[in-house]
């Protein structure tokens, strides 16, 4: 059962329906797989499943055991031009959403959105996860709630003194050009917890990842 393909179901599903078979999904399962047996899985909860021969259909069988290792943090971060890889690594890393965030350096705000989710979709099926995280609508961050956020704080890197971590359910990441002055003006007035990704300086998708480590995943 360890090599069985998972797949991604976006619609409610519950064991004894049958669904139309993406044909995607049917290519990759008998072309690629070489099976008609699999996992589906959607908002938490996983299920075994079977395509009929002729590919076009989708049984859902019984309810498997498998509980959603995905925690309950908000990745809030600024598009970068590797949003890709942050949505690949973060959700393997059992964020639950994503939020958005323009700052003064962002310079990727140009992203296919629809294209990060089913990159989402692909990471969650390959890690275990039972459920895809939701990618909220983009905000700017003058409308971010500062109060109680805890932030990737690059001046630790250049010798600040701030907490090595934290408890908490989101963590906030700036771009690749860093946080502005003003915004960790607006960080600091507002009470906001900066953490320490460490001594070096690491490329956005990287302190993600290492943030997400940092706060802890339940």
């Amino acid at each position: 059962m360890k090599n069985i393909p998972r797949i991604f179901i976006n619609t409610p599903i519950k064991s004894g329906d049958i669904i139309p078979a993406p044909r995607d999904t049917a290519h990759y399962l008998t072309r690629v797989m070489r099976t008609n047996d699999f996992l589906v899985f959607n908002s938490g909860v996983e299920f075994a499943a079977h395509l009929s021969p002729d590919g076009k259909s989708i049984t859902i069988g019984e309810k498997t055991a498998h509980a959603d290792p995905a925690g309950d943090i908000t990745l809030m971060f600024a598009p970068i031009k590797r949003t890709d890889d942050l949505i690949n690594m973060a959700t393997q890393m059992g964020v639950a959403r994503f939020q958005p965030v323009i700052t003064a350096r962002t310079n990727a705000a140009h992203i296919n959105w629809d294209r990060m989710r089913k990159i989402a979709a692909e990471a969650a099926e390959q890690s275990n996860r039972n459920s895809v995280p939701e990618i909220m609508p983009v905000i700017k961050f003058s409308d971010l709630d500062l109060s109680g956020v805890v932030f990737a704080d690059e001046r630790a890197a250049h010798g600040g003194n701030v907490n090595g971590s934290v408890s908490a359910k989101s963590v906030l990441i700036g771009p690749e050009g860093g946080f502005s002055d003003d915004e960790f003006a607006a960080l600091d007035a507002a009470g906001a917890r900066g953490i320490s990704l460490g001594a070096t300086i690491l490329r956005a998708e990287v302190a993600a990842v290492v943030a997400i480590s940092r706060i802890g995943m339940k």
